[in-house]
């Protein structure tokens, strides 16, 4: 009788055990749910920016003509390929960055979320102590 009543109680904290763990996830994937929002708001804003810079690299491009018609007489091969090699510099340079920083993993916490889910299997698992 008394391994019975260990049993029940293991039975019961187990159940508890697995609410409390499904909670946790449900609240875990709201979060996520939550953070690709805000992702969908910066990349917008990753946009208005980029727009912002190319017309600003635009008005640069537009100074850089300026001063190779100015300087037309005697400079002009030399600062068109200036200009040229400096934006292709920079540009390979932003790109690079760019390219390094929007790298990420799969799914916004996998891998918690699959610990948890783990978890609340181990522990709704009757007769099993851990």
């Amino acid at each position: 009788m008394d391994h019975q009543k260990n049993t029940g109680i293991w039975a019961s904290i187990s159940r508890v055990l697995a609410t409390l763990l499904d909670m946790a996830q449900v609240r875990l994937a709201l979060l996520g749910t939550e953070l690709e929002f805000e992702k969908q708001r910066l990349l917008t804003a990753l946009w208005l920016g980029a727009l912002s810079l190319v017309l600003l690299g635009l008005g640069l491009v537009l100074l850089c003509a300026t001063l190779v018609l100015l300087l037309w007489d005697v400079y002009r091969t030399g600062a068109l390929v200036g200009a040229a090699v400096v934006f292709l510099a920079a540009g390979m340079g932003v790109l690079s960055q760019a390219r390094r920083r929007l790298r990420s993993p799969s799914g916004l916490f996998h891998a918690s979320v699959t610990e948890l889910q783990r978890d609340r299997d181990a522990a709704s698992s009757p007769g099993k102590p851990g």
